[in-house]
């Protein structure tokens, strides 16, 4: 096999592609007997209506492309959330739509505002756009800073619940949020099914409000993150300038089949949200008896605190147990850990093995 040829080929990049660092995703391991507590995957299975409808898909009409604007999944998702068939628009993976709404609202130099710590997907989003990033620091309680309701962005993203954090910001301040940018405001409710209390997504507010986009994602509360399928709801002029942008067939026939399965069992999908918001309230209180100081999670993750502490050797140490959590090496969360709940085994194993690592150090 003839080698091919490698040297400095940076050059051909533009400049802000070749400057800028790419999205680190959370490390994947293949090892079964691993327990995974790092990416917020959901630790039950998807509905059996899913896996039904994946074996009547896979046909022969798999030689065909699917449908573009993958409309019965629109319909389906506008009668789930009280919207119409035009204010949706189907991604592969929220991801995508994020990446739709950088590309459509943010070209050289506009500037796009959000609080930190988040997602940081955002960043990457708006380097390869050559965006302006202004990144707010939250307050400590991780309230919204106040100097978020005054900038002159052509984007403004909340990631709420927040990631790494789990904290709910209120229907009230979005609303606010809302009226004060000049901008497009996005939502990202990538976590919001796993909120304790009802009422608290933005989807109520697009009849209100022209501006907002507000995100959904299949990967979490439906269990389906390897089929990557995500939401967005905003106004038809919105979602018809998006079109514009995406991919003409950026959903694929068994991703749409599963899909449409999960919104029509939703009983199991909040089955399984129960259960996970019982096993949080276990893990939070596990983490404070150790000293944790721990964010009040609306998430299927939960946020444990030293503060002062780097606590990347308490990482490597449940790694090298087969325990993954998520480590963020980034300025101020070196004392930090993000911790999916997993199942309730996964939660005791867990806490077990950061209790023996604390009394071997001590």
């Amino acid at each position: 096999m003839a080698q091919l040829q490698s040297g400095p080929v940076s050059r051909y990049f533009r400049e802000n592609i070749a400057a800028m660092e790419g999205y680190l995703p959370g490390e994947q391991s293949r090892d079964e007997g691993t327990i995974k507590l790092n990416t917020n995957e959901n630790p039950y299975a998807p509905s059996p209506r899913v896996f039904s409808a994946l074996r009547k898909a896979a046909n022969r009409s798999l030689r065909l492309y699917p449908e573009p604007l993958s409309d019965s999944l629109r319909s389906i998702a506008a009668t789930t959330y009280g919207v119409r068939s035009m204010n949706v628009l189907v991604g592969n993976g929220s991801d995508e739509l994020l990446s739709i709404l950088v590309r459509c609202f943010v070209g050289q130099g506009n500037r796009v505002v959000y609080p930190v710590p988040t997602y940081t997907l955002y960043d990457t989003l708006i380097a390869i756009q050559g965006g302006d990033k202004v990144a707010l620091d939250y307050l400590p309680d991780f309230a919204l800073p106040e100097a978020l309701y005054s900038q002159k962005a052509a984007l403004t993203f909340l990631c709420n619940p927040n990631s790494p954090s789990g904290t709910l910001v209120s229907l009230q301040e979005i609303e606010r949020l809302a009226r004060s940018v000049s901008g497009i405001l996005v939502v990202d409710e990538a976590y919001i099914d796993f909120a304790e209390a009802e009422g608290v997504s933005s989807i109520s507010l697009l009849q209100s409000f022209s501006n907002l986009v507000v995100l959904r994602s299949f990967s979490k509360s439906f269990s389906l993150a390897g089929m990557r399928i995500g939401l967005a709801f905003a106004a038809e002029e919105i979602i018809a300038g998006m079109i514009k942008v995406k991919d003409s067939y950026n959903l694929n026939c068994l991703s749409l089949a599963a899909a449409t399965a999960a919104l029509q069992d939703l009983p199991w999908m909040l089955r399984n949200v129960r259960r996970i918001q019982r096993s949080r309230k276990k893990l939070t209180r596990g983490l404070k008896k150790m000293g944790f100081q721990v964010y009040p999670s609306q998430a299927n993750f939960v946020m444990g605190r030293k503060k002062g502490q780097n606590l990347r050797g308490l990482y490597e140490e449940l790694k090298r147990r087969k325990i993954l959590v998520r480590y963020f090496d980034h300025p101020g969360l070196e004392d930090s850990l993000r911790i999916t709940v997993g199942t309730p085994q996964e939660v005791k194993m867990l806490l077990q093995e950061m209790e023996a690592i604390h009394t071997n150090h001590t």
